[in-house]
């Protein structure tokens, strides 16, 4: 059950958040434009970030570029 300490697990990149503007979905709460996040899994389609209320949330990769 990995998704019961993903917050202690190793940061595997970090991602820059480029929009928070959702079509279906609020995430403007959670995430903040031009903020720097740690990545601890990573999906297909999804980035599991620890976002702005310190807990891990799943995003889609859009939101994101990678920092270099």
């Amino acid at each position: 059950m990995i998704h019961l300490n993903w917050e202690n697990r190793k940061t595997i990149k970090q991602l820059k958040c480029v929009h928070a503007d959702a079509k279906k979905f609020v995430v403007n709460n959670k995430l903040t434009p031009g903020k720097i996040y740690d990545v601890k899994n990573e999906t297909d389609e999804f980035y599991f970030i620890i976002d702005n209320s310190n807990r891990i949330g799943g995003f889609r990769k859009e939101y994101f570029e990678e920092v270099k």
